[in-house]
C-alpha cells in the first residue's frame, strides 16, 4: 500500500522542480503562479501575485475557468514544503497542461531565503 510521501516522491519524478535560486526567473517568465495551499495559509502570507486555488479543488477550477483553459500557459505551483504542489503538477501534466513546474522547498523555503512575502489587505471596517 502507497503513503502519501511514496505518491509525492513518484510525482516529483515527472514533474518539473524549479530550485529556489531559480525561482524569481520562473515566476517572471510565467503566465500564472498558483499557490495549492488552503486559504487561511494563502492569507497568512504568499508570494506576490499569486492566486490560491487548494490543492483539493485544483482539478475542478481549472476544468471550468476559463482564464485556466490554455494548456500552454506557463504555471508555477507552490506549496508549504513541495509535496502538495508536486501532486498538482502531476495531476495537470495528466490533463494536458505542457508548462508546469513547482518550487522545490515550498513557500517554506522561499520564506527561510528571505524572499519577499505578500499578504492580502486586511477589511476595513470602520
Amino acid at each position: 500500500m502507497k503513503t502519501a510521501q511514496d505518491l509525492v516522491a513518484a510525482a516529483k519524478t515527472d514533474v518539473v522542480e524549479v530550485p529556489l535560486d531559480q525561482v524569481e526567473s520562473a515566476l517572471i517568465a510565467a503566465d500564472v503562479i498558483i499557490d495549492v495551499r488552503e486559504g487561511n495559509e494563502f492569507r497568512d502570507g504568499h508570494l506576490a501575485g499569486a492566486v490560491n486555488i487548494p490543492r483539493g479543488l485544483l482539478e475542478f477550477i481549472l476544468s471550468t475557468d476559463e482564464a485556466l483553459q490554455d494548456r500552454s500557459k506557463h504555471i508555477v505551483l507552490y506549496c508549504k514544503s513541495s509535496g502538495r504542489a508536486a501532486l498538482a503538477a502531476k495531476s495537470m501534466q495528466e490533463m494536458g497542461y505542457l508548462h508546469v513546474s513547482s518550487i522545490a522547498g515550498g513557500f517554506d523555503a522561499w520564506k527561510q531565503a528571505g524572499k519577499p512575502v505578500a499578504h492580502p489587505p486586511e477589511p476595513d471596517f470602520g
